[in-house]
């Protein structure tokens, strides 16, 4: 879990939810990258109230890929695209609950992954790898 280990790259953005027949509503996140688990990025919804929270967990090379192509499967997919102010990166989530499309400054996103190089070069992952627990999370 990922109080247990330092967080290496925490990173503030602001999100828009796009709503149809309306604007877009500015949504804080928090993205996490922690080396302990290093093939996830976590993305922390807070409501309104600052007591609510989401967190979406998802694999750092969808982001990475998503920065230059589209890319996902299943509940994640993550593509460039251009808006109103310039380049931005596409987020659509689903769930049972629902679908979510989020639009994020290209520059913010692209800041955001080179951190995360930064910590952990892409293709070092198994060597951050914390292994006893993953298998503590798989056996609880």
């Amino acid at each position: 879990m990922v109080e247990k280990h330092k967080v290496d790259v925490d990173v503030e953005v602001t999100l828009r939810l796009v709503v149809p027949d309306a604007g877009p509503v500015p949504l804080p996140v928090s993205l996490r990258y922690v080396a302990a688990d290093p093939y996830a990025v976590r993305a922390l919804f807070r409501g309104g109230d600052g007591e609510t929270s989401v967190e979406w967990v998802f694999a750092r090379d969808l982001l990475l890929e998503g920065l230059d192509r589209a890319t996902g499967l299943g509940d994640v997919h993550v593509w460039p695209s251009r808006g109103v102010d310039g380049d931005i990166v596409v987020l659509a989530l689903s769930s049972p609950d629902g679908r979510a499309v989020l639009h994020a400054d290209a520059d913010d996103m692209r800041l955001f992954v080179d951190r995360t190089l930064e910590v952990v070069p892409a293709g070092s992952e198994p060597l951050h790898l914390d292994v006893d627990d993953v298998v503590a999370r798989l056996t609880a």
